[in-house]
């Protein structure tokens, strides 16, 4: 977009009947010197990406603000208007702690009732996955959760989710974004609303809830002899604060301690950097906490509930930061094994995970003879899957590497309050085994490989940021690595072009993946990269899997730290 049409497009906003403040905001930005700021206020139209919207909060058509929120949600109005002609249509809405949160959630409802939509409204912030399933046992035809999950608290979001109660998925989303782009004015957005046409979700719905996550408990009997196994919880400022404790004590769970300066819900997260149980940082205060009580788990969720994190103690005393991988790893073993045990496996259960999701999940599934199904990044996909096979067969979990997790089918999409949950209690059922996570990570290494992932993520904020995203991944696929330092690649996988290609025998064959912009490169040794621009970020996501084999329990560390450094030798190409 040239700078003209970046300056007509702000005026028109100045044109429109905005707030005062939104207004010398943009009248400040045109009069500075440096017009970068409104140039990446205004250069595009927020979209939806992975799951809805998600941006910088702050007023221009390419930030998170009450009026693209007002658009997008007449845009949804609309399609929800189209899709269902004659009936009645019902929206869940609720929110996580951000900044403007109940501001944001407030609007959307205001702008489905003043479209004849009935809202039903959490009276208090609940986590994500609490919405999936309001979606499902109230019969909604869609739900909007508003929160920017694990992003910096400058952003906000807006995850849109279809009647199954998982995120909105195609042809759904792209009809959205055509309905979106209709309303071209702030006037097309209906803004009254009609309180008469929102009902609002009440605590008791928690109950609901914890009562469907009870259901999933394989071990009990387990958890009755360590009842007082200490545990600690942090939901970092965020929306989880309540139903995770709630979730460990109908568990049977009696010694749970939550960080207290992490309890409360707070949009600017101020102990720590980025709100993302991903980052170790993240969990500095919940592993003090944890170290004090003596704890034998520490627990964390992102704002929004969805994703959860894990510490568990090692063979020195210390603790030791489970990846998503590593994570998913222990609950597919801890599931399948117990399953079996119980006469519980048929041949007509599954698993899923996602294409840059670790490979011994499938493994694992493979040992206990359950299908396995691969899909894109993003957990709308897994849930795609799960209401393919409804009905014909039998949906177990499904997670991937970042720290998303789901267990049974009644939630579509990841629960970081469920996975928590069952995370204690495989450590309980292992601890009254007499063994620690570490020593069935290393049974499961023995058994099928030691598999080590890594994450690289490089950022390129901004217009010239997003332009050098496509500039490397279309680098890739004109000059095709030959080797990625220094070992031979042997096949590369393009699903943005359907294509699989074998360098060894020069061949291609056909890919049946949904496009999307990934490239995966499979090395001579078995190493695996995959690369991917985000979808709710401004980066591009470098996921690179390497394994070796593990001959006994002894060699854990040496073989972890041989992979360590092959994951360090990699890194060296893309950084």
């Amino acid at each position: 977009m040239t700078d003209t049409l970046i300056t007509q497009k702000a005026e028109k906003w100045l044109k429109s009947n905005i707030d005062e403040a939104s207004r010398l905001e943009i009248t400040r930005m045109m009069a500075a010197e440096d017009q970068s700021e409104l140039v990446d206020c205004f250069y595009k139209d927020l979209e939806f990406g992975t799951g809805g919207l998600r941006g910088v909060m702050g007023v221009g058509s390419n930030r998170m603000n009450v009026y693209t929120v007002g658009m997008a949600t007449q845009g949804l109005a609309n399609y929800l208007l189209a899709s269902f002609p004659g009936q009645e249509i019902k929206v869940a809405i609720t929110h996580d702690n951000r900044i403007n949160n109940t501001l944001f959630a407030e609007t959307t409802a205001n702008v489905l009732t003043a479209n004849g939509i009935h809202v039903l409204y959490f009276r208090e912030l609940r986590p994500t996955p609490m919405l999936s399933f309001a979606i499902r046992h109230f019969g909604c035809k869609s739900g909007v959760m508003v929160t920017a999950s694990h992003n910096p608290k400058e952003y906000n979001g807006y995850k849109a989710y279809w009647e199954d109660g998982a995120q909105i998925v195609a042809p759904h989303d792209k009809s959205i974004i055509m309905e979106v782009q209709k309303i071209d004015s702030f006037d097309k957005v209906k803004w009254e609303k009609n309180e008469s046409l929102i009902t609002y979700i009440e605590e008791d719905f928690d109950l609901i809830y914890l009562n469907e996550v009870k259901k999933l408990s394989l071990s009990p009997e387990a958890i009755l002899t360590q009842k007082d196994m200490p545990i600690v919880f942090s939901p970092i400022h965020g929306a989880s604060g309540k139903m995770v404790p709630a979730a460990l004590k109908v568990f049977g769970f009696e010694n749970v301690h939550v960080v207290k300066e992490q309890a409360e819900p707070d949009g600017n997260f101020p102990t720590v950097v980025y709100p993302n149980p991903e980052e170790p940082e993240a969990l500095d205060m919940a592993l003090q906490l944890g170290g004090n009580v003596n704890a034998a788990l520490v627990l964390a969720c992102d704002p929004d509930g969805d994703r959860y994190a894990a510490a568990i103690l090692n063979e020195t005393g210390a603790y030791e930061l489970l990846n998503g991988n590593q994570a998913g790893v222990i609950l597919t073993e801890y599931l399948l094994s117990k399953m079996q045990e119980q006469g519980r496996l048929t041949g007509e259960h599954f698993m899923v995970s996602t294409i840059v999701t670790t490979d011994l999940i499938h493994e694992i599934a493979k040992a206990y003879r359950t299908k396995y199904y691969s899909t894109l990044t993003g957990f709308k996909n897994i849930a795609m899957v799960i209401r393919e096979k409804e009905g014909k067969e039998i949906y177990i979990a499904g997670g991937e590497e970042s720290f998303g997790f789901l267990i049974g089918d009644f939630v579509r999409d990841k629960d970081g309050v469920s996975a928590c949950a069952l995370t204690a209690e495989a450590v309980a059922y292992y601890r009254s085994k007499g063994k620690s996570l570490i020593d069935v990570l290393a049974d499961i290494y023995m058994k099928h490989g030691f598999y080590k992932e890594a994450l690289i993520s490089v950022t390129k904020k901004g217009k010239d940021g997003a332009e050098q995203i496509q500039q490397l991944m279309h680098g890739f696929r004109t000059a095709r690595p030959t080797h990625i330092n220094g070992i031979k690649v042997v096949k590369i996988v393009d699903v943005q072009e359907s294509i699989e290609y074998d360098v060894v025998n020069n061949a291609e064959t056909p890919l049946l993946l949904d496009k999307s912009n990934v490239l995966q490169f499979y090395l001579e040794d078995g190493s695996k990269i995959s690369a991917r621009p985000s979808g709710t970020e401004p980066k591009i996501k470098y996921y690179i899997s390497v394994h070796e084999r593990l001959p006994n329990r002894e060699a854990y560390r040496k073989v972890e730290e041989s992979l360590n450094r092959k994951i360090e030798a990699l890194k060296t190409f893309f950084e």
